[in-house]
């Protein structure tokens, strides 16, 4: 991609502050949407929940980056917090698709990146699955439809809108395996349930360089799913990360206990997802830690 200008929400996040140091390195002008009063000329206040963003705030950028929304894993799945969860990606999203649809033509953005999930696919158990698989059932799937859909304004007026399906990001810090560090470093990690569930996982270094992709292709639309070519199972994953950590791996979490500690949530954790990055591979992308113990090495 040639110099540009940028804006992204979701800056602070695990993924969102890992894409703005990539970009800023490059030489790209960054702006961040923030939920408080704008510091410099390179912030943007917004508020996701309430559906908020100035549009002239996003003039003259030439893409429009959304990696916003409250934490999937960072609490118990109350009501409340699940409502919390779907109101700041869908009302998110719909106030940046609009704020980009009611610009005028030649001050649109080329390019709308909004992030999904895999969740989009609901359980699959040992069937794989790609972008042409429909969505599934329960609370992640019906929220990813509607957080795709809310993006239906940008699209209309003309926006190359692409969404980027997430699997688990494999980080050191920041996001559900950063929190798995800690625990097996002290040995005492170990599979969840009966270790059979299939998680499609994603270095972070890919993550960022697959969104980077996604920007740079002016030919490619639509969902792209952002896991590594080969998910494994917890227990292969358990297995590898005391390999490469050099602790024991004895520890094992009954479902019964992890439906009890983590309620609804406890469905996602011990459900199985194998996704597979299809339309990444055939655009050309290629993985720079396609395996997961190079995921977690390169993490550590």
């Amino acid at each position: 991609m040639e110099l540009s200008r940028i804006a992204v929400a979701g800056a602070s996040g695990l993924i969102g502050g890992a894409l703005v140091r990539s970009l800023a390195a490059d030489g790209h002008e960054v702006v961040r949407l923030v939920r408080r009063a704008p510091r410099d000329a390179y912030e943007v206040r917004w508020d996701p929940e309430r559906g908020d963003v100035d549009p002239a705030g996003l003039s003259g950028c030439d893409a429009v980056v959304n990696l916003a929304g409250a934490g999937v894993g960072d609490r118990r799945w109350t009501q409340e917090y699940k409502e919390r969860v779907r109101r700041s990606r869908v009302r998110g999203t719909a106030a940046l698709a609009e704020a980009v649809a009611a610009l005028p033509e030649r001050e649109r953005p080329r390019v709308f990146v909004n992030g999904s999930a895999i969740g989009f696919y609901g359980e699959t158990g040992e069937r794989a699955v790609d972008e042409s698989a429909p969505a599934g059932r329960g609370f992640l799937p019906e929220m990813c439809v509607a957080w795709e859909g809310a993006a239906e304004p940008a699209r209309t007026a003309g926006v190359r809108t692409v969404f980027t399906r997430t699997g688990l990001v494999v980080a050191g810090r920041g996001g559900a395996w950063g929190r798995l560090f800690p625990l097996f470093r002290a040995g005492l990690g170990g599979r969840l349930g009966d270790g059979r569930q299939y998680w499609s996982f994603i270095a972070l270094h890919d993550e960022v360089a697959a969104i980077r992709h996604l920007l740079d292709r002016d030919d490619l639309s639509g969902p792209f799913n952002l896991t590594a070519p080969q998910p494994r199972t917890n227990r292969e994953i358990t297995a590898a990360m005391g390999r490469v950590l050099h602790r024991p791996t004895l520890f094992a979490v009954p479902a019964p206990v992890l439906r009890v500690a983590l309620g609804e949530m406890a469905g996602d954790v011990l459900g199985s997802q194998r996704v597979l990055p299809k339309r990444l591979l055939e655009s050309g992308f290629s993985f720079a830690f396609p395996e997961v113990e190079e995921a977690i090495r390169a993490a550590a």
